[in-house]
C-alpha cells in the first residue's frame, strides 16, 4: 500500500483528498504546513506528497526545497490557476507535477497513479546494487539498476522525472530529441504529466545538477528549434548550449 502525504492548510482540502485517494487504496497522512510536512516526511515511510503552495509558517515552494535535500519521492503541486509563476518555481525547486484549484478528483487521481507508477518503476523504493545497465558519458553515470546517478564520482539526487530525462538521453548520446519526444518518452503519452512546456523547466533543473557551470553545459545541449541531447565526450559543441 502507498502512503501519500496531503498538505494544505485549508482542512476542508485535506479531508476532502483524503476521501478521494483513501477510495483508492491509499494510506493517508496529513500536514496543514510546509513544517509539519517535513516532519511526517522525516518520520513516515512516505510514497508521494501532495503539496499547497500558499501556507503559513513554510510554504509549499520552500517546503519543496528542503525536502529535495533528502527525499526523492514525487511532489504534485496544488495551486490555485493565477499562480503560474509559483508553478515555474515550484518545478525548479524539484516538484513533479502541479494540479489546479479547484481540481477534478478524476484528474487528481490521475496524476497520483501516473507519479507513483514513474516512481516505482524508477526503483525511488527499492534500490539494489548491480553492474547491468550502466549508462555513462564523460563524468555523467548512471545506474539504471541501482537508481543512481554520479558526476565525477558524487552521487547527485534527482528526482523520478529528471531521471527517466536523463536515462533516456544517455540510452543514445549524440541523438536529438525534441520537446514532445521527451514529453511521450518520459510520460508514455500519459496525459496525466503537468505539459509539455513542463520538460524544459526539468531539463533546466536536471542541469543545473549535473552540470559545473550551467550556463556552460559540458553534457546536456540544448540544439536550437530542435530539441535536446547529452553531448558525445570529445565531440563538436556547435549545436548550441
Amino acid at each position: 500500500m502507498y502512503n501519500i502525504l496531503v498538505c494544505d492548510d485549508d482542512r476542508d482540502i485535506v479531508n476532502a483528498l483524503k476521501i478521494y485517494l483513501s477510495a483508492e487504496g491509499y494510506n493517508t497522512f496529513e500536514a496543514y504546513t510546509g513544517r509539519e510536512a517535513l516532519e511526517v516526511a522525516g518520520r513516515e515511510d512516505i510514497h508521494l506528497i501532495l503539496m499547497d503552495v500558499m501556507m503559513p509558517e513554510m510554504d509549499g515552494i520552500a517546503a519543496t526545497l528542503r525536502l529535495r535535500e533528502r527525499h526523492n519521492i514525487p511532489i504534485i503541486l496544488l495551486t490555485a490557476k493565477s499562480e503560474d509563476t509559483d508553478k515555474v518555481l515550484g518545478l525548479n525547486t524539484g516538484a513533479d507535477d502541479y494540479v489546479t484549484k479547484p481540481f477534478n478528483p478524476l484528474e487528481l487521481q490521475a496524476r497520483v497513479r501516473s507519479q507513483l507508477r514513474r516512481y516505482t518503476k524508477l526503483g525511488g523504493m527499492t534500490a539494489s546494487e548491480g553492474s547491468e545497465g550502466r549508462l555513462a558519458v564523460g563524468g555523467v553515470e548512471l545506474d539504471d539498476k541501482a537508481k543512481r546517478v554520479s558526476v565525477d564520482g558524487e552521487e547527485v539526487a534527482l528526482t523520478p522525472t529528471e531521471f527517466a530525462i536523463l536515462r533516456l538521453l544517455l540510452g543514445t548520446p549524440g541523438k536529438v530529441f525534441s520537446t514532445g519526444e521527451i514529453y511521450e518518452r518520459v510520460s508514455g503519452g500519459d496525459s496525466a504529466f503537468a505539459s509539455r512546456s513542463a520538460v524544459a523547466v526539468h531539463i533546466r533543473h536536471l542541469r543545473e545538477k549535473i552540470e559545473i557551470n550551467p550556463s556552460e553545459p559540458r553534457y546536456l545541449k540544448v540544439v536550437w528549434g530542435q530539441g535536446y541531447k547529452i553531448e558525445r565526450l570529445g565531440a563538436a559543441t556547435g549545436g548550441g548550449k
